[in-house]
């Protein structure tokens, strides 16, 4: 009987063992994922937007919520995607605000949302240049960024 328990404690030990590595190998996934996706910049807004006005570009400002479907699937499935990073990286500052949280109730009020996710393209001055509302397939994130691209940022 000793036996069978001793057995028991370490068939559980292993199984254990193998659900902690496997949870890693998600999570290495994850950040590869991550690293492929935009890139998002943190700081507080007053300082990306003299950091827009300095590099002549765009803020690309993802208002969200953490309680939001369609917020964590354009995180999951449009952010994560190597077409829509080589288009975000390099010509916008990327930013992800949660507006209920830190300075999103306030940017709330400065950018009125009628939904989330809220998406919007912001230039130096903090006037919005286009604004789009709702979950977006790739393919319409990147053209809509593409048609902002080319007027001035400032």
């Amino acid at each position: 009987m000793k036996k069978l328990k001793n057995l028991g404690l370490a068939v559980v030990a292993l199984m254990m063992a193998m659900s902690v590595a496997m949870a890693g190998e998600g999570d290495k996934k994850a950040a590869k994922n991550a690293e492929k996706g935009i890139q998002f910049t943190e700081g507080k807004w007053a300082d990306l937007l003299k950091q827009a006005k300095k590099e002549n570009k765009l803020i690309f400002l993802d208002a969200y919520t953490t309680w939001c479907g369609p917020c964590k699937l354009l995180q999951k499935n449009v952010f994560t995607r190597e077409d829509v990073a080589s288009t975000f990286n390099g010509n916008f500052i990327n930013v992800k605000i949660d507006m209920e949280s830190g300075e999103g109730p306030s940017l709330a009020k400065r950018y009125p949302i009628e939904g989330y996710p809220t998406l919007f393209f912001i230039n130096g001055k903090g006037k919005v240049v286009k604004q789009l509302l709702g979950y977006q397939q790739p393919q319409d994130l990147i053209k809509a960024a593409k048609s902002v691209q080319k007027g001035p940022a400032i």
